[in-house]
């Protein structure tokens, strides 16, 4: 099960960091996931982890901006938002996935796990 939280309404330029945490399962042994959906949008990629580590891989919106960590002593997942924009409001779902493989990190279907979702709004 996950948990993501820490979503809220922010100014333009504004900052916020997500939550994700996990339980039941060890998130060290998945590929752990951001995601977003604005209102009328379909669900997007924003950022992930491979199983392994490494490199973190981000959407090109987000890159210089968000920046995503792990934290497997407390089974958790964050983002970190900075210079928040308007476009940046959506509903923000952590995910997790078993055997996600490099070139499918940023495709929701790899992914078997979701959270509740967090609501960020950026205001103008």
């Amino acid at each position: 099960q996950l948990q993501a939280y820490g979503g809220g309404l922010v100014p333009a330029g504004g900052s916020l960091r997500l939550s994700c945490a996990a339980s039941g399962m060890s998130s060290s042994r998945y590929a752990m996931s951001w995601f977003r959906q604005a209102p009328g949008k379909e669900r997007e990629f924003v950022a992930a982890v491979h199983r392994t580590g490494g490199r973190i891989t981000y959407t090109d919106s987000v890159k210089g901006r968000f920046t995503f960590s792990r934290d497997n002593a407390k089974n958790s997942v964050y983002l970190q938002m900075n210079n928040l924009k308007y476009e940046d409001t959506a509903v923000y779902y952590c995910a997790a996935g078993a055997g996600v493989i490099l070139s499918a990190i940023s495709d929701s279907r790899a992914y078997s796990h979701w959270g509740q979702g967090t609501l960020v709004t950026v205001s103008s």
